[in-house]
């Protein structure tokens, strides 16, 4: 089946943060994580079947929502998932608050793979914990961890949780079972529990596999949800998935403390619709945004070599190495938005030090619209 991604949606004026929050109308919009193709048909469905019935009150997660969720990870990724280790709640960045709340003291440090989500930083520290920045190593144009300064970091004492992005967010790294392996190794060796947020789990590139955390090691928690892979981010809904009896009774009560335990009556249909219906919708998408990262390297090899850009592996996030050009991205980005009329995001958003020289760029969106925004990259500078 045929999907339209290459169609122009206009999404102005919907209250949409993407598009609604930019200051000027003619501006193109490749920062926040969010896409401009119309949802799967079998969620649109889904909605439409539910909002035909007239009441939207409290809503109860029934059974079928829960088989969907195993049923997908059992057939997509080999992971065979519990029932009772499902707990709900209304987002991933909640989730790991609850995650973080549950496991760690305030005070105590968590550690993070640098750059790294920007609302990493915001969690730990809006739960009194400390950020503890292992920084990846550049390797050609990917990165890897570097294992030294990785198990140093769990060494710490004060250390008790690594939280990690997988497959991971800004560096577009898809982590391997090899890699998984070794950073279970050295968490259990130093008594450091793992959280893994793999909200783009879905969004691989050709030649990856994705490796769920928790076929790797049982004692993690894992964050999850459609919500990025099916463009419904906006209906609320993520997983925390553990194993552990113990640790799932100090999450749960978390998810209360934070008052974040109550979904609304349309998400829990677009997750099962997203799970049972869609997979050959997700399946042309990974292939439409291989063409999108394989455009973009095209016209920067040919327009912008100064620009150099990293590996995709998975994401729709394409981190770029710009440090030829300017070494302040985000006065750089400011111009950009100004200039070139093209909204992107400073990598040090995602690292003070370790996302200095690079740029962030959603890509996912038209066709003919990410070469307008990169035509305008290349205007600018020429």
């Amino acid at each position: 089946m045929e999907y339209p991604f290459d169609e122009l949606i206009e999404r102005r004026d919907t209250g949409c943060v993407k598009w609604d929050e930019m200051p000027d109308a003619d501006i193109i919009p490749l920062w926040v994580a969010d896409m401009d193709f119309a949802v799967a048909p079998a969620i649109q469905g889904a909605i439409r079947k539910r909002a035909a019935h007239p009441v939207f009150g409290y809503t109860y997660v029934q059974d079928d929502y829960y088989e969907a969720v195993i049923s997908w990870f059992l057939r997509r990724h080999h992971w065979t998932i519990q029932r009772e280790w499902i707990l709900y709640t209304t987002g991933v960045v909640p989730a790991m608050s609850c995650a973080i709340k549950a496991l760690t003291m305030p005070g105590e440090k968590i550690l993070i793979l640098s750059p790294d989500y920007n609302c990493f930083f915001s969690s730990i520290r809006n739960n009194g914990c400390e950020v503890a920045e292992s920084i990846l190593r550049r390797e050609g144009n990917s990165f890897v961890v570097d294992w030294n300064d990785f198990e140093a970091k769990c060494v710490d004492e004060k250390t008790t949780v690594f939280l990690l992005c997988n497959p991971h967010n800004p560096t577009g790294r898809v982590w391997t079972r090899k890699e998984l392996e070794r950073m279970r190794d050295i968490c259990h060796q130093h008594h450091v529990r793992i959280v893994s947020d793999e909200i783009h789990c879905e969004l691989i590139m050709p030649g990856y596999q994705f490796c769920p955390m928790g076929t790797v090691d049982p004692d993690a928690i894992i964050l999850n949800s459609p919500s990025k892979s099916f463009n419904i981010a906006g209906l609320m809904m993520a997983n925390i998935i553990c194993q552990d009896a113990a640790t799932r009774r100090r999450i749960n009560r978390a998810i209360n403390i934070n008052e974040v335990c109550d979904v609304n009556p349309f998400a829990p249909e677009a997750v099962k619709a997203a799970y049972r219906e869609s997979e050959e919708w997700m399946d042309a998408l990974n292939e439409y945004i291989w063409g999108n990262y394989q455009a973009l390297c095209q016209f920067f090899a040919n327009e912008l070599p100064l620009y150099k850009v990293c590996k995709l592996e998975g994401t729709y996030l394409v981190w770029v190495d710009v440090s030829a050009c300017c070494s302040d991205t985000a006065t750089y980005c400011d111009r950009i938005l100004k200039e070139a009329r093209v909204w992107i995001n400073p990598g040090t958003m995602y690292g003070t030090e370790s996302g200095k020289g690079y740029i962030r760029i959603n890509i996912a969106c038209p066709r003919s619209r990410l070469m307008e925004a990169l035509r305008r990259l290349a205007q600018h500078f020429h």
